[in-house]
């Protein structure tokens, strides 16, 4: 078993794999609202 020296590398590894979920869900919900937008103008 590898034990890591540093408690808080471990806190910044977990908001770093956190934050990037969270920016892909935005990005899913930005590029829905746009396709919606585009469907309902036709």
């Amino acid at each position: 078993m590898t034990e890591q020296l540093d408690p808080n590398a471990a806190r910044k590894r977990i908001q770093r794999s956190r934050n990037r979920v969270v920016a892909l869900l935005l990005a899913a919900f930005v590029v829905l609202v746009y396709a919606i937008s585009i469907v309902r103008m036709d």
